[in-house]
């Protein structure tokens, strides 16, 4: 006799809680910021996203205010319908602009975007060649697009080399994240660029934690490696994160952001951002185009966290990014060492399997530019604080 609904669902549950694989979601009281109220508790937070500090930007938030007034809240159905205002085509332009490219087009979320470019460039007879590590976002698009999926060792270009030398497909795609989200550590770009040339195939970047935080103006992982729009022809960015605002994008040439238009399933049948979040990003666009000491800032606590880690026999892995993990191997372990660290007022997330390979559950510390010396300081005295007291549990 089969087991019912509820009794399938309620083993798998249980199973996951056996794991210390469960996931809960926090209630953030407060604005997003290092200083951050969550289910009642003042703490000071290291695992936002939020990279530059923008998410309560003054001039973010009066942006905002400013087209809610003027446009409403609900864009009120696709952009193919009704719903491509103003705000969206001035915010593509600029955005094609900082990148550096002919267009960029709106997606409501990176998820969406990657999914829709994946899928609207490649299908049965050809393949998808990713990172195993790479973003669930990229994976899901490269399995449901019906071509040949194959995962290549993480930043192994030498295994993606065979991988594409045994290939007899008709397109060849390769996709990877610019900055690792879990790791912190950026993809050999320029290699993987060099690889397209040689067996003619196309290269898709996800740059969703290199972008506004990496780059000399900030436009991410493609300006920091000098690679440009030839070498990398298909570039996602998303918004909520160095961004502080919602939504993502794709850039590219006028015939790869008509191609999108015409054939990305989630652009097509999905209702547009709301135009007032379309304001507030360009007016986190516009500071991270003038406010560079904002990126300076981060870099800087970036150094000062590894150089202080270092210092205290924290074993960190190569990030140069602001996303900078601590492994900690035992599921069970990285949830204590987290609860002790909140006991001292800090917040940073417990990252578990399936997110990250078995053996590498992690304590995934982000840095933004609005946090102070004294913040990381402290947050390193209490990681080792932390740290001795599971220990010694």
């Amino acid at each position: 006799m089969s087991l019912s609904l509820e009794q399938t669902l309620r083993q798998r549950l249980a199973e996951r809680q056996s794991l210390n694989r469960y996931r809960e979601r926090p209630i953030v009281q407060s604005p997003q910021s290092p200083d951050i109220r969550v289910n009642g508790q003042r703490l000071t937070a290291f695992c936002s996203n939020d990279y530059l500090g923008l998410a309560n930007h003054p001039k973010v938030i009066e942006a905002f205010q400013q087209a809610a007034n003027r446009y409403g809240v609900g864009s009120g159905a696709s952009h193919l319908v009704c719903g491509h205002s103003d705000e969206h085509h001035k915010l593509e332009k600029e955005l094609a602009d900082f990148t550096g490219r002919e267009r960029a087009l709106l997606f409501s979320t990176g998820y969406m975007a990657n999914l829709g470019a994946v899928n609207a460039l490649i299908g049965r007879g050809d393949a998808v060649f990713e990172d195993r590590l790479n973003h669930a976002s990229l994976l899901d698009a490269g399995l449901l697009s019906g071509a040949r999926f194959q995962r290549f060792r993480h930043n192994d270009v030498a295994h993606l080399r065979e991988q594409l030398q045994a290939s007899d497909a008709r397109h060849k795609l390769i996709v990877v994240d610019g900055v690792f989200s879990m790791d912190g550590d950026l993809a050999p770009l320029p290699e993987l660029a060099q690889l397209t040339q040689e067996f003619d195939a196309w290269l898709m970047v996800d740059d969703a934690h290199g972008l506004g935080c990496l780059g000399a103006t900030g436009a991410g992982c493609l300006e920091h490696f000098c690679l440009n729009e030839e070498q990398v022809p298909i570039l996602m960015g998303t918004l909520g994160k160095a961004f502080g605002s919602f939504g993502a994008f794709v850039a590219g040439s006028e015939t790869l952001i008509e191609s999108l238009i015409q054939f990305a399933r989630p652009y097509i049948y999905t209702t547009a951002l709301p135009p007032a979040v379309a304001a507030a990003t360009r007016a986190a666009l516009r500071l991270v185009r003038e406010e560079g000491e904002r990126r300076e800032h981060l870099q800087n606590l970036v150094q000062r966290f590894r150089a202080g880690a270092q210092s205290l026999g924290l074993e960190l892995w190569p990030s140069v990014s602001a996303i900078q993990p601590i492994i900690v191997g035992d599921d069970a372990r990285a949830l204590r060492l987290t609860e002790a660290l909140r006991r001292r007022g800090f917040w940073i997330s417990a990252i578990r399997p399936p997110t990250v390979p078995e053996g590498t559950a992690r304590l995934r510390v982000t840095l933004s530019a609005a946090h102070t010396e004294a913040q990381v300081d402290g947050l390193l005295e209490a990681l080792v604080e932390s740290w001795r007291e599971v220990e010694g549990a």
